[in-house]
């Protein structure tokens, strides 16, 4: 876990702790809600270690004249400084990342070669393994892709980066390239194939685990995962240009 010590936060004394004592449910609330979303491996305490560290940083550097509540602020510090500790951990094994890569690749390749989008099959084919092959490669990428796709930087008013982290407020063109991405993004989820974005909408949107989206969709909790993860390697793929991605 990070080195600082909730300690070295806790002057005025009383004010911190009233932050504490009033916010530590929220803290707890956020940390749930992640776990849901984040591998077996990760722990609840680890979660809400980091949650309260990132509570103590917003108490110290909230400011009212921003206009949002306190509240709003934190939550987003809370959830911020447990990915950060996830991003730090990184529990992916370097074989995830690669074949992540892959899959991306695949996909593209296919797309482009056939102006529409890739199957399943086809993604597999192109892989050169058999779709059982294709299907676990997508198991142990998902709890990475469930992360990563959790810290896209957008919150309700859709300028995160500048809201969470006003010390680094991006400047002018900064702001247009993010909102130039977005719109891509959304315009590239709805060219998604039905079901992918049916399940991105339920887990995003409506904030459903992926028990749950099974039961509605009639699959397992592992389909619903690979085919969250092959929406995300999906979007990927089109968002090359964007994103850097080889």
């Amino acid at each position: 876990m990070r080195d600082a010590s909730l300690a070295a936060y806790r002057e005025p004394k009383s004010s911190m702790d009233r932050v504490v004592t009033q916010y530590a449910p929220l803290v707890s609330r956020i940390a749930y809600h992640l776990l849901g979303r984040l591998p077996s491996s990760v722990q609840l305490d680890d979660l809400i270690q980091s949650g309260m560290i990132g509570l103590l940083e917003a108490a110290q550097k909230y400011d009212a004249a921003k206009g949002a509540s306190f509240e709003t602020y934190a939550g987003i510090r809370i959830r911020g400084s447990m990915l950060d500790e996830m991003r730090r951990g990184d529990w992916a094994p370097r074989s995830v990342h690669r074949n992540s890569r892959r899959v991306a690749a695949a996909i593209r390749a296919v797309e482009v070669r056939k102006a529409n989008e890739a199957s399943d099959q086809e993604i597999a084919n192109e892989l050169g393994v058999s779709l059982d092959e294709y299907f676990s490669m997508l198991q142990d990428a998902a709890g990475r892709k469930l992360l990563s796709f959790d810290e896209l930087p957008i919150d309700d008013n859709g300028d995160s980066a500048a809201f969470a982290h006003p010390e680094g407020a991006p400047g002018p063109y900064e702001r247009v390239r993010n909102a130039a991405f977005r719109a891509r993004l959304v315009e590239s989820i709805k060219h998604l194939p039905e079901r992918e974005q049916l399940v991105l909408s339920l887990y995003y949107d409506e904030e459903l685990n992926l028990k749950e989206i099974g039961e509605i969709l009639g699959v397992s909790e592992s389909r619903v995962s690979q085919i969250h993860t092959q929406a995300t390697l999906r979007l990927r793929a089109r968002l090359q240009d964007w994103t850097g991605d080889a």
